[in-house]
């Protein structure tokens, strides 16, 4: 029998309320990017430097984020490593200031344990690792020490190779064994479930076809006993969707639209947060499906 759904994601200091039957919350949460970075695959350089950053994590507060997550190391596929004191003087002052400016929970995107705790240190509430904390054999100490919420999510090799022919024989059930593993083996090491938020990773070392099953099949991983986030935003399979209808290629507008769109169908799964950067247009379209009686 499948454990009941989570009410709640426990973060550092907080906890998160999620949508189930007969909560308070009728739609997922929405984590809002907030990449400090030149190189990132949607917005890279967009948001460089500290100002910038941080007047952009404000502004996607004012939109409705319940989550700004921000990031100093671009994952998109082929992006090259950054070393730890550059990630660093890219993200701490941007954390810093949007915990003290925002008022709402801050995630570290992060897969350097150096990163995460100095964050943490500066009132982050969640590590957010596209490694699923396997990248620095020092994560899983400031993970359990730091007592911040957990986003762990699946890849499939390095941002460098991730997208080099990846295989699957079963997309699904595979990386919901990789997650379960992942679960089981942080709550051995003393981590409570009830921090640990997973992610099947849309995009990180897999082909459009295995995007489209993950998102067709997100429920399935409601049985993890975890809430689920999906990270979908602007990714190539929905330009790549987009342009067999449009007859053209999918500019931005057109991802975010159907970024919004996509979410919808997240949360008709029951997914319990997606992570965006249209985060005014995502959340506008989720409240109108929940007060539709379909959220």
């Amino acid at each position: 029998m499948a454990p009941p759904l989570p009410t709640f994601w426990q973060l550092r200091t907080r906890r998160l309320a999620l949508p189930h039957p007969g909560g308070p919350l009728a739609r997922p949460l929405v984590m809002g990017i907030v990449n400090v970075t030149p190189d990132s695959f949607s917005d890279g350089g967009r948001h460089e430097g500290i100002d910038a950053a941080v007047a952009h994590g404000l502004r996607l507060a004012s939109e409705g984020a319940d989550i700004l997550d921000v990031g100093g190391e671009s994952t998109r596929p082929y992006a090259e490593a950054v070393s730890e004191a550059e990630e660093l003087s890219r993200t701490a002052e941007v954390v810093r200031r949007l915990v003290a400016e925002s008022g709402l929970p801050v995630s570290i995107d992060t897969s350097k344990a150096a990163v995460a705790a100095r964050a943490v240190h500066l009132g982050a509430e969640i590590i957010n690792d596209v490694t699923g904390l396997e990248g620095d054999p020092d994560m899983l100490a400031v993970a359990y020490e730091s007592g911040a919420g957990l986003c762990v999510m699946h890849m499939r090799g390095a941002p460098r190779t991730m997208q080099d022919d990846p295989h699957y024989d079963d997309v699904v059930a595979e990386i919901h064994d990789y997650l379960r593993r992942r679960r089981n083996g942080l709550v051995a090491a003393g981590i409570p479930c009830e921090r640990i938020c997973l992610d099947p990773g849309i995009g990180f070392g897999k082909t459009h076809a295995h995007n489209l099953t993950l998102m067709a099949h997100a429920g399935r991983f409601l049985d993890l006993g975890c809430p689920v986030l999906v990270g979908h935003s602007r990714k190539g399979f929905i330009g790549k969707s987009l342009e067999r209808s449009l007859g053209r290629p999918a500019d931005e507008a057109d991802r975010d639209a159907g970024t919004a769109g996509a979410a919808c169908a997240l949360a008709a799964a029951g997914v319990q947060a997606v992570r965006v950067h249209a985060v005014g247009l995502v959340r506008a379209a989720l409240e109108l499906f929940a007060a539709a009686g379909r959220g």
